[in-house]
């Protein structure tokens, strides 16, 4: 039961370890997965006296399981960012993170003081919520604009990279889209015309010694309320469209440049939640501009994570792991609401925005004139529309996948090297209990079955999926999760499940308490 309250323990602050530690294997690895498995999360949650206060606050660490000839080991470091460097060095938050401000260091008499105070807040590097591939190397990020390099062998931190240096936008997202060909696609808002705020969609291109030198803009879009970006955390890609959502959750410009000189202002006071304004979106073509004059909108909700979208027959299939209302989930994602006793953490969450993973379909083909009023979706397999109003936008209801109450199909995950961008049938996900993670979800897209893998007192993390070599069946496969069982003599575990069975082949048991991942990759 939850009410052991075992669930406090992935928020709290661990040491990085000084040389992989074994693991004790139960069941069979199978024989040809091998390579590493990389996560990124929060892993000090205090320094010093001073504790960070929300879930994308606390400082960065690297975890790393590594599979060899059926053997497991674990290893895990702090990224020597300058958040981490500069709170080690002054024993105190230096910088202000998401969620917790810096303030002036109480030793500088009262002149540097007040210079520091009208120098305004340092962007942070704190890279805690996802961990990529660019080219040959990997980089650990969030979504400011530095990224740092990261050895994946020895999670040496290699080097901070300033984005701004090489593309015009004020951040990326921590979840790019890679092409077949290996180019990477991204989203950030930007400076456009005027001062006022657009979204740009930039690539890298693969393999050249310094990709990120080479990135580029592809489009921009711009913003519908010219200070008010939205807050983007990712988009959709098919084969010849680029999916962006612009969601009621909105960062205040003017808020961010004032606040940023005031003392004790954070990231989170700067946005936002728009209750006037229903979701709008637009499908982007391959950079050539707009996918027409016509704006889809729907009902507000908050958008963290895309599943995946596909092209089909005149359409475009967005499926989506949305949150209804405009009320913004990050504010119910403050610490002292996840530490709480397990009564409180269902009071709080109770007030939160509903989970629900939802599938739109957005319609290519609009006739103006002939088509005013009707539903224009005719898929045979899905119950979603699409009204086309008289003033030319197009008013979309979602076909629902899966609800459940205070239930949420979250971090979602699907075969994504044969089917990202393709007509698909499964989505791996992460399910929360009241914002609490405790089980791993499949979900068939098309006929909403689910199958679950749960066992009490276990808190798992995104389930990644692996396909089998050589596999002809779309779930044939595995799923990576980390575990942690805070009871347990061996307090966390590597899981590894058969991907279409969603039963267990092998766990590999660690010694040590492993806290909440957010993302990350599998590296061959």
């Amino acid at each position: 039961m939850k009410s052991r309250g075992g669930y406090r323990k992935i928020f709290e602050s661990v040491e990085e370890l000084t040389e992989p530690i074994p693991a004790k294997i139960t069941g069979v690895v199978p024989s040809w997965l091998g390579g590493s498995l990389l996560r990124m999360g929060p892993g000090l949650f205090e320094v010093g006296d001073e504790p960070f206060h929300h879930m994308f606050d606390g400082l960065a660490l690297v975890h790393k399981f590594d599979l060899k000839n059926g053997q497991v080991t674990y290893y895990r470091k702090f990224i020597r960012s300058d958040s981490y460097v500069r709170a080690m060095t002054e024993n105190r938050v230096v910088i202000t993170e998401f969620g917790t401000a810096a303030y002036p260091d109480p030793c500088k008499n009262i002149f540097s003081r007040f210079f520091t105070y009208f120098r305004g807040a340092e962007v942070t590097d704190n890279c805690l919520v996802n961990i990529y591939p660019i080219g040959e190397d990997f980089y650990a990020v969030t979504e400011t604009n530095y990224i740092t390099k990261v050895d994946p062998d020895s999670l040496e931190t290699l080097k901070k990279v300033d984005l701004c240096k090489y593309l015009s936008v004020n951040g990326l997202t921590a979840h790019p889209h890679t092409d077949t060909d290996g180019t990477i696609y991204n989203i950030g808002n930007c400076f456009g015309k005027n001062m006022s705020l657009a979204y740009n969609i930039v690539k890298i291109p693969p393999a050249h010694k310094d990709p990120i030198e080479k990135s580029q803009v592809v489009v921009q879009l711009p913003s519908s309320e010219r200070l008010k970006p939205s807050y983007i955390h990712s988009f959709g890609m098919t084969d010849n469209y680029f999916v962006f959502v612009e969601q009621p959750v909105k960062i205040n410009l003017l808020k961010f440049l004032t606040l940023w000189n005031i003392r004790g202002a954070t990231y989170m006071d700067c946005f936002e939640s728009n209750d006037s304004m229903g979701v709008s979106r637009s499908g982007v073509n391959d950079g050539t501009g707009y996918l027409s004059s016509h704006k889809f909108r729907t009902s507000a909700f908050n958008l963290f994570h895309h599943i995946n979208a596909y092209e089909d027959e005149g359409y475009v299939i967005v499926d989506l792991c949305t949150w209804k209302g405009h009320d913004f989930v990050y504010n119910y994602l403050y610490l002292a609401n996840l530490k709480g006793e397990w009564e409180e953490v269902k009071r709080a969450a109770l007030r939160a925005p509903q989970p629900e993973v939802r599938r739109y379909v957005l319609p290519l083909d609009i006739h103006r004139v002939s088509d005013q009023g009707k539903n224009l979706v005719s898929l045979s397999y899905t119950t979603a529309t699409a009204v086309l109003h008289s003033d030319g936008t197009i008013w979309l209801e979602p076909e629902v996948l899966f609800s459940g109450p205070r239930q949420a199909f979250e971090f979602p995950q699907i075969n994504y090297s044969q089917y990202r961008g393709k007509k698909y049938s499964f989505a791996y996900g992460l399910g929360l209990t009241h914002f609490i993670p405790d089980r791993i979800v499949k979900l068939n897209v098309q006929t909403k079955e689910t199958w679950v893998w749960q066992e009490e007192e276990c808190y798992p993390s995104e389930p990644l999926f692996v396909p089998t070599p050589g596999a002809t069946e779309e779930d044939d496969g595995v799923l990576l999760s980390v575990v942690v069982k805070p009871g347990a003599e061996r307090p966390s575990f590597l899981l590894i499940l058969d991907a279409m069975k969603l039963t267990e082949l092998a766990r590999a048991d660690v010694n040590t308490i492993i806290p909440v991942t957010l993302h990350g990759t599998y590296k061959p």
